[in-house]
């Protein structure tokens, strides 16, 4: 690491400061002395993030720095860049082609396709409002939500569904997520509503959720609901309707 330092004005002194308080700062203190084959995948990775940072960079470019790591250690790796951005408030710009980083540690993302920007703005909005395709191939993959609406599709109240029935995917963020909106639209227009499918997580420290849902009533009392719905701020898209 002290490699790093090589061009640097600072004294021997100094720069084996610098590089105890960068191997603290990654969690290495205690494999200060160990050689590079004795170290993990995610310790290197570790090394090489400190030694990014010996010259004290504003930005830090991480470039496919997961890849070849296990679940555990990137989930370590990422947690260690996030705490680096909230200490030293250092901007970090992730490459990278899985969009569950995105999820675990971004603010912004930019989509790029045959070296093209075609998408840029805040991760919540990518995954509320994406209309680019391949956006939204990446978020399924990261929702999950395309495998559930195979599996979906093949219920056999999905393939039969009942006159006027509504198969909907619900998706809404922020302060929509506390609201029984459900128990709203039964209570109000008496619209039952069968849950196929849900998930809730955190995206830049905002609750973000999604859903599958069966909504049953009569027609006039499922036109309500859906305005209802829409109104509370959560965005609703019709996948079948009943024959």
């Amino acid at each position: 690491m002290a490699f790093a330092l090589r061009h640097s004005k600072l004294s021997k002194e100094e720069k084996d400061k610098k590089v105890a308080d960068l191997l603290e700062l990654v969690d290495l203190s205690d494999r200060a002395e160990n050689y590079p084959a004795q170290l993990s995948g995610g310790q290197k990775q570790r090394v090489a993030i400190a030694r990014a940072l010996a010259n004290d960079p504003e930005i830090l470019i991480s470039d496919e720095s997961t890849s070849a790591l296990d679940p555990k250690t990137t989930k370590q790796i990422l947690a260690l860049l996030k705490d680096l951005n909230q200490k030293l408030g250092l901007t970090v710009v992730m490459i990278t082609h899985e969009m569950q980083i995105v999820k675990d540690i971004c603010h912004r993302v930019a989509v790029m396709q045959n070296g093209h920007l075609i998408e840029e703005g805040s991760v919540i909005g990518h995954f509320l409002k994406s209309k680019r395709t391949m956006t939204q191939e990446f978020i399924k993959t990261a929702t999950g939500i395309d495998e559930a609406l195979v599996k979906i599709e093949k219920q056999a109240l999905v393939q039969h569904l009942p006159k006027d029935d509504l198969l909907v995917q619900l998706k809404y963020a922020g302060t929509s997520t506390d609201e029984p909106i459900l128990n709203q639209i039964y209570k109000q227009f008496e619209v039952t509503a069968n849950i196929l499918y849900g998930n809730i997580e955190i995206l830049d420290d905002t609750p973000v959720g999604e859903m599958i849902v069966v909504l049953s009533g009569e027609a006039d009392a499922l036109a309500a609901a859906q305005t209802a719905i829409l109104e509370a701020g959560i965005e609703l898209t019709v996948l079948k309707r009943g024959a």
